[in-house]
Protein backbone atom coordinates (compact mmCIF):
# COMPACT_ATOMS: atom_id res chain seq x y z
CA UNK A 1 0.00 0.00 0.00
CA UNK A 2 1.37 3.61 -0.98
CA UNK A 3 1.83 5.93 1.92
CA UNK A 4 -0.62 8.70 2.16
CA UNK A 5 2.34 11.02 3.14
CA UNK A 6 5.97 11.34 2.77
CA UNK A 7 8.14 9.77 6.06
CA UNK A 8 8.30 12.40 8.05
CA UNK A 9 4.91 14.33 7.31
CA UNK A 10 1.24 13.87 9.12
CA UNK A 11 -2.08 15.39 8.97
CA UNK A 12 -2.99 17.61 11.80
CA UNK A 13 -6.59 16.66 12.30
CA UNK A 14 -9.03 17.96 14.52
CA UNK A 15 -9.31 18.92 17.52
CA UNK A 16 -5.78 18.60 18.06
CA UNK A 17 -5.29 20.87 14.96
CA UNK A 18 -7.95 23.51 16.82
CA UNK A 19 -5.77 22.83 19.44
CA UNK A 20 -2.31 23.97 18.12
CA UNK A 21 -3.86 26.86 16.58
CA UNK A 22 -5.28 28.11 19.44
CA UNK A 23 -1.83 27.59 21.84
CA UNK A 24 0.08 29.46 19.19
CA UNK A 25 -2.66 32.06 19.45
CA UNK A 26 -2.10 32.74 23.11
CA UNK A 27 1.36 32.63 22.80
CA UNK A 28 1.54 35.45 20.08
CA UNK A 29 -0.91 37.45 22.48
CA UNK A 30 1.32 37.01 25.44
CA UNK A 31 4.11 38.59 23.66
CA UNK A 32 2.67 41.11 22.05
CA UNK A 33 1.84 42.34 25.81
CA UNK A 34 5.64 42.64 26.13
CA UNK A 35 6.09 44.61 23.22
CA UNK A 36 6.48 42.02 20.99
CA UNK A 37 5.01 42.36 17.14
CA UNK A 38 4.50 39.78 14.45
CA UNK A 39 6.40 39.78 11.22
CA UNK A 40 5.38 36.90 8.87
CA UNK A 41 7.93 36.14 6.51
CA UNK A 42 7.59 33.94 3.70
CA UNK A 43 8.41 30.04 3.69
CA UNK A 44 10.57 30.13 1.05
CA UNK A 45 14.50 32.47 0.21
CA UNK A 46 17.32 32.76 -2.06
CA UNK A 47 18.74 29.81 -0.53
CA UNK A 48 22.58 31.88 -0.15
CA UNK A 49 20.82 34.98 1.25
CA UNK A 50 19.04 32.39 4.01
CA UNK A 51 22.29 30.72 4.85
CA UNK A 52 24.03 34.15 5.57
CA UNK A 53 22.44 35.30 8.10
CA UNK A 54 23.17 33.31 11.12
CA UNK A 55 27.08 33.13 12.42
CA UNK A 56 28.49 30.30 10.76
CA UNK A 57 24.91 29.18 9.29
CA UNK A 58 24.41 27.16 7.19
CA UNK A 59 21.74 25.14 5.34
CA UNK A 60 22.53 21.55 5.88
CA UNK A 61 19.05 21.11 7.36
CA UNK A 62 16.87 22.69 4.41
CA UNK A 63 15.49 21.57 1.59
CA UNK A 64 16.66 23.33 -1.61
CA UNK A 65 15.76 23.29 -5.01
CA UNK A 66 16.42 25.51 -8.54
CA UNK A 67 13.39 28.11 -8.83
CA UNK A 68 12.33 27.69 -12.52
CA UNK A 69 11.19 31.31 -12.54
CA UNK A 70 14.35 32.44 -11.34
CA UNK A 71 16.94 29.85 -11.96
CA UNK A 72 18.13 30.63 -8.70
CA UNK A 73 18.45 27.85 -5.85
CA UNK A 74 15.65 28.35 -3.11
CA UNK A 75 15.31 26.87 -0.16
CA UNK A 76 12.94 26.43 2.19
CA UNK A 77 12.88 27.92 5.33
CA UNK A 78 14.21 25.43 8.60
CA UNK A 79 14.43 28.09 10.98
CA UNK A 80 12.77 31.30 11.15
CA UNK A 81 14.98 33.07 13.19
CA UNK A 82 17.48 33.62 10.01
CA UNK A 83 14.55 35.67 8.64
CA UNK A 84 13.57 37.62 11.10
CA UNK A 85 17.49 38.77 10.85
CA UNK A 86 16.80 39.81 7.38
CA UNK A 87 13.85 41.70 8.14
CA UNK A 88 15.72 43.42 11.34
CA UNK A 89 18.64 44.34 8.94
CA UNK A 90 17.14 45.45 6.03
CA UNK A 91 13.16 46.64 6.16
CA UNK A 92 13.70 47.61 9.75
CA UNK A 93 17.54 48.75 9.69
CA UNK A 94 15.89 52.20 10.03
CA UNK A 95 14.38 51.14 13.78
CA UNK A 96 15.59 52.30 17.18
CA UNK A 97 17.27 48.80 18.67
CA UNK A 98 15.99 46.92 20.34
CA UNK A 99 13.82 45.47 17.96
CA UNK A 100 10.98 43.21 19.57
CA UNK A 101 9.80 41.03 17.00
CA UNK A 102 7.20 37.78 17.04
CA UNK A 103 6.71 35.04 14.64
CA UNK A 104 4.50 31.83 14.12
CA UNK A 105 4.56 29.55 10.70
CA UNK A 106 5.52 26.03 9.54
CA UNK A 107 9.37 24.86 9.05
CA UNK A 108 10.79 22.05 6.85
CA UNK A 109 13.87 19.99 7.83
CA UNK A 110 15.87 17.99 4.93
CA UNK A 111 16.43 15.12 8.15
CA UNK A 112 14.71 14.48 11.23
CA UNK A 113 16.37 13.33 14.31
CA UNK A 114 15.85 9.71 15.49
CA UNK A 115 13.61 10.86 18.74
CA UNK A 116 11.71 13.37 16.96
CA UNK A 117 10.81 12.07 13.59
CA UNK A 118 8.46 15.05 12.65
CA UNK A 119 10.00 17.02 9.47
CA UNK A 120 7.60 19.74 9.31
CA UNK A 121 7.04 22.03 12.66
CA UNK A 122 4.85 24.68 13.09
CA UNK A 123 7.56 27.07 14.98
CA UNK A 124 6.27 30.25 17.24
CA UNK A 125 9.27 32.45 19.11
CA UNK A 126 10.36 35.59 20.12
CA UNK A 127 13.63 37.64 18.91
CA UNK A 128 14.80 40.76 20.45
CA UNK A 129 17.08 42.55 17.86
CA UNK A 130 20.29 44.55 19.20
CA UNK A 131 20.79 43.06 22.52
CA UNK A 132 22.24 40.10 24.40
CA UNK A 133 22.83 41.97 27.62
CA UNK A 134 21.47 40.35 31.05
CA UNK A 135 18.46 42.59 30.85
CA UNK A 136 17.40 41.39 27.37
CA UNK A 137 18.47 37.85 28.34
CA UNK A 138 15.63 38.43 31.78
CA UNK A 139 12.83 39.67 29.00
CA UNK A 140 13.70 37.08 26.86
CA UNK A 141 13.27 34.20 29.56
CA UNK A 142 10.33 36.10 31.28
CA UNK A 143 8.40 35.99 27.95
CA UNK A 144 9.19 32.63 27.01
CA UNK A 145 7.39 31.40 30.64
CA UNK A 146 4.77 33.85 30.16
CA UNK A 147 3.81 32.24 26.88
CA UNK A 148 4.54 29.05 28.32
CA UNK A 149 2.00 29.12 31.00
CA UNK A 150 -0.72 31.80 28.42
CA UNK A 151 -0.72 27.66 26.76
CA UNK A 152 -1.74 26.35 29.67
CA UNK A 153 1.50 24.18 30.25
CA UNK A 154 2.11 23.29 33.82
CA UNK A 155 5.46 22.10 35.51
CA UNK A 156 7.31 24.53 33.83
CA UNK A 157 11.54 23.98 33.88
CA UNK A 158 14.50 25.55 32.70
CA UNK A 159 17.74 24.18 31.94
CA UNK A 160 20.39 26.77 31.92
CA UNK A 161 23.71 26.36 29.52
CA UNK A 162 26.76 28.27 28.85
CA UNK A 163 27.93 27.46 24.84
CA UNK A 164 30.86 30.37 24.88
CA UNK A 165 32.63 28.60 28.25
CA UNK A 166 35.05 25.60 26.79
CA UNK A 167 36.02 28.13 23.74
CA UNK A 168 36.83 31.35 26.42
CA UNK A 169 38.50 29.01 29.10
CA UNK A 170 40.39 27.45 26.10
CA UNK A 171 41.25 30.65 24.81
CA UNK A 172 42.47 31.90 28.31
CA UNK A 173 43.16 30.58 31.62
CA UNK A 174 42.79 26.73 30.57
CA UNK A 175 44.93 27.00 27.08
CA UNK A 176 43.68 23.93 25.14
CA UNK A 177 45.01 22.91 21.44
CA UNK A 178 42.96 24.97 18.58
CA UNK A 179 42.44 21.56 16.88
CA UNK A 180 41.10 19.42 20.20
CA UNK A 181 38.65 22.43 21.21
CA UNK A 182 35.79 21.29 19.41
CA UNK A 183 36.32 17.61 20.37
CA UNK A 184 36.68 18.28 24.25
CA UNK A 185 33.17 20.30 23.56
CA UNK A 186 31.32 17.50 22.25
CA UNK A 187 33.24 14.91 24.93
CA UNK A 188 31.96 17.39 27.80
CA UNK A 189 28.41 17.44 26.40
CA UNK A 190 28.74 13.91 26.25
CA UNK A 191 29.92 13.55 29.62
CA UNK A 192 32.48 11.13 29.33
CA UNK A 193 34.70 11.79 31.94
CA UNK A 194 37.93 9.58 29.98
CA UNK A 195 37.67 10.75 27.27
CA UNK A 196 38.03 14.58 28.89
CA UNK A 197 40.61 14.00 30.96
CA UNK A 198 42.86 12.26 28.06
CA UNK A 199 42.71 15.47 26.32
CA UNK A 200 42.41 18.47 29.70
CA UNK A 201 41.95 17.21 32.66
CA UNK A 202 41.12 20.15 33.96
CA UNK A 203 38.03 20.68 32.47
CA UNK A 204 36.97 17.36 34.80
CA UNK A 205 35.06 19.42 37.03
CA UNK A 206 32.39 20.93 34.83
CA UNK A 207 31.12 17.47 34.19
CA UNK A 208 30.35 17.33 37.69
CA UNK A 209 29.03 21.00 37.39
CA UNK A 210 25.94 20.29 36.41
CA UNK A 211 22.18 19.55 38.07
CA UNK A 212 19.92 21.31 40.15
CA UNK A 213 20.59 25.18 39.59
CA UNK A 214 21.90 26.37 42.86
CA UNK A 215 24.26 22.95 43.53
CA UNK A 216 25.75 23.44 39.93
CA UNK A 217 26.23 27.58 40.43
CA UNK A 218 27.98 26.38 43.47
CA UNK A 219 30.30 24.26 41.69
CA UNK A 220 31.42 26.39 39.09
CA UNK A 221 32.20 29.45 41.38
CA UNK A 222 34.46 27.37 42.96
CA UNK A 223 35.93 25.96 39.35
CA UNK A 224 36.37 29.55 38.42
CA UNK A 225 39.34 30.38 40.60
CA UNK A 226 40.74 33.12 38.63
CA UNK A 227 37.33 34.93 38.17
CA UNK A 228 36.62 34.45 34.52
CA UNK A 229 33.34 33.68 34.58
CA UNK A 230 32.84 36.14 37.21
CA UNK A 231 30.46 38.09 34.87
CA UNK A 232 28.92 35.37 33.38
CA UNK A 233 27.95 33.62 36.92
CA UNK A 234 26.77 36.76 37.73
CA UNK A 235 24.57 37.64 35.10
CA UNK A 236 22.98 33.78 35.00
CA UNK A 237 22.07 34.23 38.71
CA UNK A 238 20.46 37.56 38.26
CA UNK A 239 18.08 35.69 35.84
CA UNK A 240 17.09 33.00 37.65
CA UNK A 241 16.70 35.03 40.43
CA UNK A 242 14.29 36.96 38.37
CA UNK A 243 11.87 33.73 37.89
CA UNK A 244 11.35 33.38 41.32
CA UNK A 245 10.60 29.97 42.84
CA UNK A 246 7.26 29.28 40.29
CA UNK A 247 10.27 27.36 37.68
CA UNK A 248 12.51 24.83 38.46
CA UNK A 249 15.78 25.54 37.50
CA UNK A 250 18.77 23.32 36.08
CA UNK A 251 22.42 23.93 34.89
CA UNK A 252 24.27 21.93 32.52
CA UNK A 253 27.12 24.55 31.64
CA UNK A 254 28.46 22.22 29.06
CA UNK A 255 25.84 21.21 27.00
CA UNK A 256 26.26 22.55 22.94
CA UNK A 257 23.42 20.12 21.20
CA UNK A 258 21.60 22.71 19.92
CA UNK A 259 23.12 25.77 21.13
CA UNK A 260 25.92 25.87 18.50
CA UNK A 261 25.07 29.44 17.19
CA UNK A 262 24.98 30.91 20.75
CA UNK A 263 27.07 32.85 22.72
CA UNK A 264 27.11 33.23 26.45
CA UNK A 265 23.59 31.81 26.95
CA UNK A 266 21.54 29.04 26.54
CA UNK A 267 18.23 27.41 27.85
CA UNK A 268 16.13 24.89 27.03
CA UNK A 269 11.90 24.86 28.31
CA UNK A 270 10.50 21.88 29.65
CA UNK A 271 6.88 21.55 30.67
CA UNK A 272 4.89 18.66 32.82
CA UNK A 273 4.27 15.72 30.15
CA UNK A 274 6.85 16.49 27.43
CA UNK A 275 9.57 13.85 26.83
CA UNK A 276 12.05 16.30 25.39
CA UNK A 277 12.21 20.37 25.82
CA UNK A 278 9.05 22.11 24.00
CA UNK A 279 11.42 25.09 22.85
CA UNK A 280 14.79 26.56 23.19
CA UNK A 281 16.40 30.30 23.26
CA UNK A 282 19.87 32.02 24.09
CA UNK A 283 21.86 34.62 22.87
CA UNK A 284 23.52 35.14 19.55
CA UNK A 285 25.23 37.17 16.85
CA UNK A 286 22.94 38.20 13.79
CA UNK A 287 25.13 38.30 10.56
CA UNK A 288 24.30 41.55 8.20
CA UNK A 289 25.88 42.55 4.86
CA UNK A 290 29.11 42.78 4.31
CA UNK A 291 29.87 40.68 7.49
CA UNK A 292 28.44 43.28 10.49
CA UNK A 293 27.29 41.61 13.30
CA UNK A 294 24.39 42.11 15.56
CA UNK A 295 23.75 40.98 18.40
CA UNK A 296 20.43 39.58 19.73
CA UNK A 297 18.43 37.50 22.43
CA UNK A 298 15.50 35.08 21.71
CA UNK A 299 13.40 32.05 22.01
CA UNK A 300 11.66 28.75 19.74
CA UNK A 301 8.87 27.01 21.04
CA UNK A 302 7.17 24.37 18.66
CA UNK A 303 3.25 24.04 19.06
CA UNK A 304 2.83 20.47 18.38
CA UNK A 305 5.00 19.58 21.97
CA UNK A 306 2.58 21.41 24.01
CA UNK A 307 -0.85 19.84 22.35
CA UNK A 308 1.23 16.43 23.14
CA UNK A 309 1.12 17.08 26.80
CA UNK A 310 -2.47 18.14 26.98
CA UNK A 311 -3.94 14.98 27.24
CA UNK A 312 -7.38 15.06 26.64
CA UNK A 313 -8.45 18.36 23.91
CA UNK A 314 -11.66 20.17 25.12
CA UNK A 315 -14.20 19.53 22.29
CA UNK A 316 -17.18 20.80 23.47
CA UNK A 317 -20.09 21.02 21.14
CA UNK A 318 -23.85 22.31 21.60
CA UNK A 319 -25.73 19.90 18.97
CA UNK A 320 -28.67 22.82 17.34
CA UNK A 321 -31.82 20.50 16.64
CA UNK A 322 -32.91 20.52 13.01
CA UNK A 323 -35.27 23.92 12.64
CA UNK A 324 -33.42 26.00 15.94
CA UNK A 325 -34.08 29.33 15.04
CA UNK A 326 -30.93 31.44 13.80
CA UNK A 327 -31.02 33.91 16.81
CA UNK A 328 -30.36 31.37 19.10
CA UNK A 329 -27.58 29.78 17.94
CA UNK A 330 -26.43 33.43 17.85
CA UNK A 331 -27.07 34.04 21.38
CA UNK A 332 -25.43 30.47 22.30
CA UNK A 333 -22.43 31.34 20.28
CA UNK A 334 -21.89 34.74 21.99
CA UNK A 335 -21.83 32.81 25.51
CA UNK A 336 -18.61 31.25 24.03
CA UNK A 337 -20.76 27.73 22.86
CA UNK A 338 -19.42 26.11 19.29
CA UNK A 339 -22.22 25.01 18.06
CA UNK A 340 -23.40 22.28 15.49
CA UNK A 341 -26.36 23.13 13.40
CA UNK A 342 -27.99 19.70 12.33
CA UNK A 343 -29.30 20.21 8.64
CA UNK A 344 -31.63 17.75 8.54
CA UNK A 345 -34.25 16.39 10.33
CA UNK A 346 -32.24 12.95 10.86
CA UNK A 347 -29.03 14.50 12.07
CA UNK A 348 -28.22 14.26 15.67
CA UNK A 349 -25.93 14.80 18.20
CA UNK A 350 -23.91 11.21 18.21
CA UNK A 351 -23.45 12.11 14.43
CA UNK A 352 -21.76 15.56 14.55
CA UNK A 353 -19.74 14.68 18.09
CA UNK A 354 -21.60 16.70 20.49
CA UNK A 355 -21.06 16.79 23.78
CA UNK A 356 -24.18 19.01 24.62
CA UNK A 357 -27.96 19.56 22.67
CA UNK A 358 -29.66 22.48 22.52
CA UNK A 359 -33.10 22.33 24.74
CA UNK A 360 -35.78 24.47 25.98
CA UNK A 361 -33.44 27.29 25.68
CA UNK A 362 -30.74 25.98 27.02
CA UNK A 363 -27.13 23.76 26.53
CA UNK A 364 -27.75 20.07 28.25
CA UNK A 365 -25.02 17.93 28.53
CA UNK A 366 -25.43 14.37 26.75
CA UNK A 367 -24.41 12.36 29.35
CA UNK A 368 -26.73 13.79 32.03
Amino acid sequence: MTPLLPEGFRDRLPPHADAAAAIEARVLEAARLYGYERADPPLVEYADALGSRLKDGALTDAVRYVDPVSQRTLAIRPDVTAQIARIAATRMGHHPRPVRLSYAGPVLKLRSPELAPAREWRQIGCELIGLDSIAAAQEVVAVAVSALTAAGATGLSIDFTLPDLVATLSAGPLPVALESVETLQDRLDAKDAGAVAAIAPAYLPLIEAAGPFGTAMARLRAFDTGHVLASRLDGLAAIAAALGDDVALTLDPTERHGFEYQSWLGFSLFIAGAAREVGRGGTYALMHEGGAEETATGFSLYADAIVATAGTVDRRRLFLPFGTPGADGARMRAAGWVTVAALEPGDTPEAQLATHLYADGQARPLDG
